[in-house]
């Protein structure tokens, strides 16, 4: 169970990113059918690119495998300072007026799930289901920054970027002590 709730933890932490640019992008007022599949995308990458992580990582685990605690501590560091210091730049709007628009978007967001991927895998996760967490968290973040873009402004997107660098933040303090 301690599992379950760490999963949804970093999942949430892994699903800011798409919240807080689908806030963005929900005040251009897309359509709803594009609200439900960049959501649906989003979620499909959030599970895939863990998974297509973790096969990495198996395979760097032989090399790094005294130090699995503290490449996972370092990645999520990485990760939450990256989040925080995308807060100072002025992100480009692009269009979601075609497919691969979406499909970009979804890629983009999902990045750094690839890289959590390989933690996981370095720690002797349980891949499947923290990806089947990953997708339904970020599908639902996605889902509800998109409806909610029409009501919040984009200030409101950087303190929620914030929010989740400082949960990476807290998972990689955890991993460090394991180490």
């Amino acid at each position: 169970m301690n599992k379950i709730i760490l999963y949804i933890f970093m999942a949430i932490g892994l699903s800011i990113d798409a919240f807080s640019l689908a806030v963005i992008y929900g005040m251009n007022k897309i359509s709803n059918k594009k609200t439900i599949v960049l959501s649906i995308l989003v979620g499909i990458f959030h599970f895939l690119m863990p998974y297509v992580g973790s096969l990495i990582g198996i395979n760097l685990l032989t090399v790094f495998v005294d130090k699995a605690n503290f490449i996972a501590g370092s990645v999520f560091l990485i990760i939450a300072l990256e989040m925080l210091s995308s807060l100072k730049e002025e992100e480009k709007i692009m269009s979601l007026s075609k497919f691969y628009h979406l499909i970009f978007f979804a890629i983009t967001v999902s990045l750094d799930s690839f890289s959590v991927g390989i933690v996981l895998s370095l720690a002797h996760e349980h891949i499947i289901v923290a990806g089947v967490i990953f997708s339904i968290v970020s599908t639902m973040f996605t889902y509800l920054g998109l409806k909610l873009g029409k009501f919040i402004s984009k200030k409101y997107s950087n303190k929620a970027t914030m929010i989740g660098a400082w949960i990476l933040i807290i998972l990689s303090l955890k991993y460090f002590m394991l180490t």
